[in-house]
């Protein structure tokens, strides 16, 4: 089996884990009457980025092969998500807050490193064989996109969207790649044996990177950025599933299979990735980062816009510029910083910038958009075709035109303060 197919089944299955209850999980806490706790779930997937990528990168730096701890971590993953999946179906409506928190909180713990080290492991084969990462990876990365747009499809097309059953796909899927991990090619630790201070020892070097204004600006844009990484994960699928209040909406596609519809981001990012060689190649790290973030101004701004019916093609807009919104930030800025760091701090490197993404930023910004969404909607209870169902409603436009305001103001930001490295130049 060739490297580079080893590495799209790697990336399937690790956003196939993902895609299983992401987007769709709202639905089922929601109902579970556990709503006015949705931003919290989705924020301690920031909440332990802040130092667990870092310190898995550290580990992969210097002590651990990255594709052994790469299959660790989700075999521990799995066994904890597995535990909250089964613990939901066991419970039912009687489900306790603390109990289902912790041992999704566990599981993500040791989910969301990977997301990093995977990227470390493929960066590394990729090399070691020989080819271009730039090249080379993002038509590997683009079969993550599929395996996360899959798993979406499945839990909404057998009816787990309201169900903890998602929780018990999600554990499957990572069950089967941490076996795989292991028998990935070695990715060997740091050689480098001369004296190091304990800071450097620890891996800690990374951090040194902020002494570098370009490093140091490219990580604050990224963090502020990071903000809008889970707003739409954590409250787009509510959001549409409101519109089932509404007779003239409740019988649509989209009301009915809204991560489907939601999927369509993700089609729309697979096809996105492919545009960054070019892209990054042609106009350099910043431009690309300015389209990213105009790109979130409209994904937000659709959203307040659209509708299932009528409206329906502003919803589809708004899906298809997240492809450019998610992939133009996240996969040019993992392969800028790669580029721009030493390899003896690579894996610590990519620690540090899922740290400002998907924890500091995506932290702040989930917990501060559950502030938003509690502002002006609520969860109530309403008759569907003779059936009661607990919906999110309120005045759902404003809430997305806030968080496409705030996407402005950091790319007025971005674009005034951020310089392109000289290289690019």
């Amino acid at each position: 089996m060739s490297l580079k197919l080893r590495l799209i089944i790697m990336n399937f299955l690790q956003f196939a884990v993902w895609g299983a209850y992401l987007t769709s999980m709202s639905r089922y806490l929601g109902p579970a009457g556990l709503g006015a706790h949705i931003g919290l779930f989705y924020s301690v997937q920031g909440i332990v980025s802040i130092f667990m990528p870092a310190i898995m990168g550290i580990i992969a730096d210097r002590w651990v092969p990255a594709q052994r701890l790469l299959g660790a971590s989700h075999l521990l993953a799995a066994v904890f998500m597995l535990s909250a999946g089964l613990y939901g179906l066991r419970t039912g409506p009687d489900i306790s807050f603390p109990v289902l928190f912790t041992l999704y909180t566990l599981s993500v713990a040791f989910y969301m490193p990977t997301l990093a080290l995977s990227n470390s492991v493929a960066y590394t084969i990729l090399e070691k064989g020989g080819m271009d990462t730039v090249r080379s990876f993002p038509p590997i990365r683009v079969f993550g996109t599929v395996g996360f747009i899959f798993t979406m499809w499945l839990v909404d097309l057998i009816g787990y969207q309201t169900s903890s059953m998602q929780f018990v796909v999600s554990a499957l899927i990572g069950l089967m790649l941490g076996l795989y991990s292991f028998t990935l090619p070695n990715c060997p630790v740091s050689t480098d044996t001369t004296d190091k201070t304990l800071f450097q020892a620890l891996g800690l070097d990374a951090f040194r990177l902020f002494k570098q204004r370009k490093m140091a600006l490219f990580f604050i844009f990224s963090m502020l950025l990071g903000v809008s990484l889970q707003i739409t994960n954590g409250f787009a699928n509510p959001y549409i599933a409101s519109f089932e209040a509404d007779p003239l909406f409740a019988d649509t596609f989209g009301v009915q299979h809204s991560n489907i519809l939601i999927s369509l981001s993700q089609i729309s990012e697979a096809l996105c990735i492919l545009m960054i060689p070019s892209f990054m190649k042609r106009y350099g790290i910043k431009r690309v980062m300015l389209i990213a973030m105009l790109a979130w101004v409209m994904r937000f701004g659709f959203f307040g816009l659209g509708n299932p019916g009528s409206g329906v093609w502003l919803l589809v807009l708004s899906m298809l510029v997240y492809g450019v919104a998610f992939d133009f930030f996240n996969v040019s800025g993992s392969l800028f910083v790669d580029k721009e760091t030493p390899h003896a701090i690579r894996a610590s490197a990519q620690g540090l910038f899922m740290l400002m993404t998907n924890g500091i930023g995506a932290t702040l910004g989930t917990l501060g958009a559950q502030r938003v969404v509690n502002q002006f909607t609520s969860w109530q209870e309403v008759m569907v075709n003779g059936q009661a169902k607990s919906l999110m409603l309120g005045e759902w436009p404003s809430v997305w035109f806030i968080f496409a305001g705030y996407a402005l103001v950091v790319t007025i930001l971005f674009g005034l303060l951020f310089r392109s490295p000289v290289r690019e130049s």
